[in-house]
């Protein structure tokens, strides 16, 4: 499926289940990471994210075009389009729109570990963790003002 295939389906989808027609344009856009599609308000048009499509199927990528046409219809009506608004919602219902997207099986976004690293007190022993680095020349222990030694960096999961 190519960009003028999706325009034809975005339209096709707005005149049987919003009885509107779509003026604008709607594309592929392959920057997109974590959405499944997205309503630009300056220019009207909808970017569609196609890795949907590709692991999900055509029924999520209808799900997300339907989604993106009540923000754009209800914008354009001067309705509350966002998704808190009570319109919103009322129109998804309406349409069988879904309000979010589904998971890829493949995300664009890898998440960070958690890097945890251990200090500890040369005096006393005390073990301290932490997120961040300390600066140990500045910082002392809490207990006994000892001088604090890194013990390790560790990634947890």
């Amino acid at each position: 499926m190519d960009n003028q295939d999706l325009q034809g389906l975005t339209e096709k989808i707005s005149q049987e289940q919003f009885g509107l027609p779509f003026l604008h344009k709607a594309v592929f856009n392959s920057r997109l990471r974590t959405t499944g599609g997205r309503y630009l308000l300056k220019t009207h048009n909808i970017e569609i994210n196609k890795r949907y499509l590709e692991q999900l199927g055509y029924d999520e990528l209808v799900g997300i075009i339907k989604h993106e046409l009540c923000h754009y219809h209800l914008h354009l009506l001067g309705k509350g389009y966002k998704h808190r608004d009570a319109d919103f919602r009322a129109l998804l219902k309406k349409v069988g729109a879904p309000r979010f997207c589904g998971q890829l099986p493949e995300s664009g976004v890898k998440k960070k570990s958690k890097k945890i690293v251990v200090y500890e007190c040369a005096a006393c022993g005390t073990v301290f963790k932490r997120r961040r680095n300390i600066n140990t020349a500045k910082y002392v222990c809490g207990k006994c003002r000892g001088e604090l030694r890194k013990v390790k960096e560790m990634h947890a999961q």
